[in-house]
């Protein structure tokens, strides 16, 4: 293997993503270019409805663990790591790229959010990750690497992000301190943050298609990031190329974050 396969490949490494909804999907992007670099992949889908999108994504990419996984359900989550520990017996990287608020905390003010819509939205959307981080913490004897998807209104206010906006700072707070704990052990923790992407899971949100725009008509590449941009990202925080690159936030976003 020479230099360049040994930083940037991904032969031999497993790992494990999350969020796949169907191939417009964030976690699609990444679970395609980390294929191409040579990882086996452990894929879930959220649940039955969408099991007939997401399971034939998992076999054109040949995922070695296909399962269900919706993370407000007891047990699912531990269930899928069972299922890695049993069959491969270790990991190497986690792709958290799920997040949830209900309708109605997501499109009201953030002053009028209800403790439930809260509670909620922050169990999903943050603390899963954390549960990730735990039971992917003895399965990286050899180190690894674990990425959550975050955007920009985690630090500056954008117009219709609503709830989401404080829930994404404290998943970014999350990855600080998760990548110091965990930083001995040589678990490395990053963020990416994409600018936005019409993805189905985005189009919960208020005016998504004026945000679309905006970030196309003023980024400094003067274009939106793609999935397959995304995937790149990931694919290099994934491999040894990334070795000491811990506890930050990545923009993927054609510059869009330094106007804000």
């Amino acid at each position: 293997m020479n230099m360049t396969q040994a930083l940037f490949g991904l032969q031999g490494k497993r790992g494990l993503v999350v969020g796949i909804a169907n191939e417009q999907s964030i976690a699609w992007g990444c679970a395609s270019a980390l294929r191409a670099a040579g990882a086996q992949l452990a894929l879930t889908w959220l649940n039955d409805k969408a099991r007939p999108h997401v399971e034939p994504l998992a076999q054109q990419l040949g995922a070695a663990i296909a399962a269900p996984l919706d993370v407000s359900v007891p047990g699912q989550l531990e269930a899928v790591f069972e299922q890695i520990r049993q069959q491969w017996g270790g990991l190497d990287f986690v792709v958290h790229s799920i997040a949830f608020a209900p309708q109605q905390d997501l499109h009201g003010r953030v002053t009028d959010s209800s403790a439930a819509g809260f509670a909620q939205a922050m169990d999903i959307s943050c603390h899963s990750f954390m549960r990730m981080a735990k039971l992917a913490e003895p399965l990286m004897g050899q180190g690894g690497s674990l990425m959550a998807m975050t955007y920009l209104g985690a630090e500056d206010v954008i117009a219709d992000y609503g709830l989401m906006g404080p829930v994404k700072a404290a998943l970014e707070a999350s990855v600080r301190y998760l990548a110091a704990e965990l930083g001995p052990a040589g678990i490395r923790v990053n963020a990416i943050s994409p600018g936005p992407l019409a993805t189905r899971a985005a189009s919960g949100i208020a005016h998504f298609d004026r945000l679309l725009a905006d970030a196309e008509a003023r980024s400094p590449m003067r274009r939106l990031a793609s999935i397959d941009d995304v995937g790149a990202l990931c694919a290099f925080l994934a491999g040894d190329g990334a070795r000491a690159i811990t506890g930050g936030t990545l923009y993927v976003d054609c510059g869009y974050n330094i106007l804000n």
